[in-house]
């Protein structure tokens, strides 16, 4: 076991750190270690334990209900709402988009009206279900066009989705308009608060000027929120809520068609750890309603801290309502190179590719540990800002821009593929690395490289990148 351990802690090593708020995607830091091994306890105590029968393991059932009333409350549920633990936020739209599919089984060929800002899980949504997905664009200030997204309800749509906030740009769409006009027409309202769910509420306590977005609204009939981010939780938890029972019931799952068990799902998993549930109720009971106000005290300070400390080559794309920051640079410099030059300062920052005439952005999910760290931070981000203006922006070359141009998503084939690996420095030796790619200490030309493909390109490009990465190792 000795040697075991070691070895993971030698595959770790290459990780990005998930402590000491210096990685700002991916993981979420309260910065108190005793949360963490709270955390971790429950995990271990609770890996054998099997959600798929609440008869079996009640102690998963008590603590999915306690989790969903504390829920309740930051979300101004009504006495009627109910709620799942799902394993994350993806799994939670998924879940709403399905119910909202399964509750018009007359409408053969259902749709869903969301914003261009909407996350990536509701085009999984469409994708799985064959709900077709309706993309309204955003408005200058990046929040939903609540007149545009009601003027695109029809007799097909099934849900109308807003976000609060937006992943790419922290900010909370006008979801009062759009759930009065999604009501209107007798369609459900879905809020997408996986990330601001568990900490736009104590905004709100402290001050901060926050729209509504709550249960609160009329009209919003269901809202996701993940533990696992700002509940800093472990991986991987998200709770969806609905109004009343009614609206939840064509989420289940019930099968009897078979000689074995009778199936009964409340989510797309069967068998399913008890761990990342127990992890999740014993956090929230060890940090309480106090401790996520401090937390959101500290988590906003260093938002604040951090926008105010921009300037130079850099801008904040839009005033975040949360926690979520979006970074953009002028032309004396590139994202994808001010990334590159964070990474080699030791911290993890996000780039987000062009999209819709909108720039290419420096993503930023700040945490409560980034406060201890944020003069660090800063200072580590002027600096990576004035080497990415000495390099200058990075740039593709005109025949590799014609040869990407040239390509139909729909058939790339190995050797076209093959050539843009080699192309940008990403093709090795397939008979020592097994899948024949080398991942390169700076991505600034890769990412150039895909901001100049069209969506569906980046899409082609890097499923057939993660096909070569995804191979055996025998």
């Amino acid at each position: 076991m000795t040697d075991v351990l070691a070895r993971l802690r030698d595959l770790q090593a290459g990780d990005l750190p998930v402590h000491g708020g210096r990685t700002l995607a991916y993981v979420y830091d309260s910065g108190l270690a005793e949360v963490d091994d709270i955390g971790r306890a429950a995990v271990a105590a609770y890996a054998g334990s099997n959600g798929l029968d609440p008869t079996a393991f009640p102690s998963l059932l008590t603590m999915e209900n306690e989790l969903v009333g504390f829920a309740c409350g930051l979300l101004d549920a009504p006495r009627t709402a109910v709620g799942t633990v799902t394993s994350g936020g993806t799994e939670s739209v998924l879940l709403a988009v399905q119910a909202a599919r399964d509750a018009h089984p007359e409408i053969t060929a259902p749709r869903m009206v969301i914003p261009s800002t909407a996350h990536a899980a509701f085009h999984k949504a469409a994708h799985y279900f064959g709900v077709g997905a309706v993309v309204v664009p955003v408005g200058p200030d990046f929040r939903a066009d609540a007149a545009a997204m009601a003027a695109a309800i029809d007799d097909r749509t099934v849900l109308v989705a807003v976000s609060a906030p937006s992943y790419a740009h922290g900010v909370v769409d006008p979801v009062t308009e759009v759930a009065a006009a999604a009501a209107a027409r007798g369609v459900r309202c879905h809020v997408d608060a996986c990330i601001g769910g568990w900490v736009l509420p104590y905004a709100a306590r402290l001050g901060r000027p926050v729209p509504t977005w709550t249960f609160a609204v009329e009209g919003v009939t269901s809202i996701s929120v993940d533990l696992h981010k700002y509940a800093y939780a472990p991986k991987g938890t998200s709770l969806l809520l609905h109004r009343t029972p009614a609206l939840r019931k064509p989420q289940f799952f019930a099968s009897a068609a078979w000689p074995g068990y009778t199936m009964l799902n409340a989510t797309m998993q069967s068998t399913k750890s008890g761990g990342p549930l127990a992890a999740a109720w014993a956090v929230v009971q060890e940090i309480g309603d106090d401790g996520y106000a401090a937390l959101a005290g500290r988590v906003f300070e260093a938002v604040d801290r951090i926008v105010a400390g921009i300037g130079g080559p850099l801008r904040v794309v839009v005033p975040p309502d949360s926690t979520l920051v979006a970074l953009a640079t002028d032309d004396s410099c590139d994202p994808f190179t001010v990334c590159d030059e964070m990474a080699a300062r030791g911290w993890y920052v996000q780039p987000q590719m062009s999209y819709a005439g909108a720039p290419a952005t420096i993503h930023l999910s700040v945490s409560a540990a980034t406060l201890d760290v944020v003069d660090d931070f800063l200072t580590a981000l002027g600096a990576s800002v004035q080497a990415a203006v000495e390099a200058g922006p990075v740039t593709v070359d005109d025949e590799v821009v014609a040869f990407i141009e040239a390509l139909d998503p729909a058939a790339l084939s190995d050797e076209d593929f093959d050539g843009l690996l080699a192309a940008s420095g990403l093709l090795g030796d397939a008979a020592s690395t097994g899948a024949g790619l080398v991942l390169p200490d700076r991505m600034a030309e890769v990412n150039a490289l895909l901001d100049v493909a069209s969506p569906a390109m980046r899409e082609a490009l890097l499923t057939a990148f993660l096909d070569r990465l995804s191979r055996p190792a025998r």
